[in-house]
């Protein structure tokens, strides 16, 4: 039998202790990262990031490095988990100190993969305060956001239902709602769910904490969805876009006024200007008129402004107009249904859509009233007619081929030609105030008429080579964007999205 001293049997109870530690510390890694499995730097960093988790306040403290994130590579420290199904992850976030830069961006994310270039849906808040639903719809394409009118909200939640992921806010002293801020994204099972930051700059250390977590799976549940509608503006430079305002309630159609003051648009019949700003709307005085659907604009010289209303005892819809400050309306179209959806540019005419005869097709009036002139006459539907800036053309949409494509004629109805030549149905062509672009909403070659609640696109067409892009993927359609809609400087297109949310999501 071998001896050994006191001392030498302590040397030999470190040296144990030694080789079990990697175990007991991996073993107890995913309890220190509280709900969470694991954490990892994504993309470059010079120096590793870290993550703590603090068990008696149920914080999380996250720093980072890393190198400034592109649109098509992410850079960030992310604590994650593997997840399935619907899941909501809910926090409140801190930033430490004063904001490095004011691009730093702290997330609540949804994440394909660990790759810097991965699809992901994230609830991001800025350390300047900005708030977005930030995403990157494929493989190394280009990052995009929605941008939020909350402004340094005090709790964010980022919520999958099936392939749509919705942001929640809370501004200062208010309850989560809904920020208006969603977008179809398919995810793969499993994806990963977690929490991270963004450094913007690499030589300066980047830390938040988040609080407050709740990490939870929705029960399914009898009661129909709450549909929320979403006044939205998109930039056709970045195709990213930004919350107006958002309701509980329908409202449809966005005008934008010519002198960027607001926005005009049509709620349970009635016709609410809304400041370019956003804020609370109020509503325009149409007098008798209060049965207005979407069909609305504003004068080529602001004063006036066209409705479509059907409050007359037959129920169809006739052309009026009424100042642009509100009044008695003046009753233009005598036949109906007529659905007004253009001025000329010199606000002599309008253009608008009428049945006759069990056809729906285009027809000119004179502002000042008197007999409507038909200007098409193919089978079919024929509709929404719009006066190019310059009055050359009146831009429309006609299913005459088969699918519903765009197309544009002579004022006088002469030189009808096609524009678009797919496999999408096209409707509600809109010109740019600087005659350079046409937007107009597709939707899927399944699809008969516009209806409402439906995946759509707004894409964009350059007049000069005919090139169309996708400016945005919503669901929406009918009342996404029937009227003219462009920003004043031909730079951002508004339109209204529709979320139909469960009613536990609003509780």
């Amino acid at each position: 039998m071998v001896r050994t001293s006191s001392s030498q049997f302590i040397t030999l109870c470190i040296i144990s202790a030694l080789c079990f530690l990697p175990a007991i510390t991996a073993q107890n890694g995913p309890r220190q990262l509280g709900i969470f499995e694991n954490h990892s730097d994504i993309g470059s960093a010079p120096k590793p990031g870290s993550a703590h988790y603090d068990a008696t306040s149920h914080t999380y403290t996250l720093a980072s490095r890393t190198e400034n994130t592109s649109s098509t590579s992410d850079a960030l420290q992310f604590v994650w988990k593997p997840a399935s199904g619907d899941i909501a992850l809910t926090a409140d976030i801190t930033f430490f100190r004063k904001a490095n830069d004011s691009h730093d961006q702290a997330v609540l994310m949804f994440r394909q993969t660990l790759d810097p270039d991965s699809p992901y849906a994230a609830a991001s808040l800025n350390s300047d305060g900005a708030s977005a639903l930030q995403f990157r719809e494929s493989e190394a394409s280009s990052t995009h956001e929605i941008q939020s009118n909350i402004t340094s909200p005090h709790r964010l939640r980022i919520a999958k239902r099936g392939d749509f992921i919705y942001l929640f806010l809370a501004a200062a002293n208010d309850h989560l709602g809904p920020s208006g801020a969603s977008i179809k994204l398919a995810l793969h099972e499993p994806y990963y769910i977690g929490i991270g930051i963004f450094p913007h700059n690499k030589d300066v250390v980047t830390k938040a904490a988040f609080s407050n977590l709740e990490l939870s799976t929705p029960a399914a549940s009898a009661a129909p969805p709450v549909l929320h509608s979403t006044l939205e503006t998109v930039s056709i430079a970045s195709t990213d876009r930004r919350v107006i305002y958002t309701d509980a309630s329908h409202f449809e159609a966005p005008n934008w006024m010519r002198d960027n003051s607001s926005f005009l648009f049509n709620r349970d019949g009635r016709i609410l200007r809304l400041p370019v700003t956003g804020g609370t709307p109020s509503t325009i005085d149409t007098g008798e008129q209060i049965h207005c659907n979407n069909d609305h604009g504003i004068s080529p010289d602001q004063h006036w402004l066209a409705i479509s209303d059907s409050s007359q005892p037959d129920n169809g819809s006739s052309v009026y107009i009424v100042p642009i400050t509100g009044g008695m309306p003046r009753r233009i179209t005598q036949n109906s249904p007529s659905y007004w959806h253009g001025w000329s540019p010199d606000g002599s005419k309008l253009a608008f859509t009428g049945r006759r005869n069990g056809d729906f097709d285009i027809y000119t009036i004179p502002t000042a009233g008197g007999d409507e002139t038909r200007l098409t006459t193919a089978p079919g539907l024929d509709d929404g007619p719009e006066y190019s800036p310059d009055g050359k053309y009146i831009y429309f949409n006609s299913e005459r081929t088969g699918h519903m494509q765009i197309w544009r004629m002579h004022p006088d109805g002469t030189g009808q030609e096609e524009l678009t030549f797919d496999n999408f149905n096209n409707w509600f062509p809109h010109i740019s105030p600087d005659s350079k672009w046409m937007v107009f909403l597709s939707y899927g070659p399944e699809v008969t008429g516009h209806p409402p609640n439906k995946d759509v696109q707004l894409r964009l067409m350059n007049l000069s080579d005919n090139k169309i892009t996708v400016l945005a993927k919503l669901f929406g359609g009918q009342g996404t964007i029937n009227v003219p809609s462009w920003s004043p400087d031909s730079q951002r297109v508004a339109f209204v999205s529709y979320q139909l949310l469960p009613p536990e999501d609003l509780q």
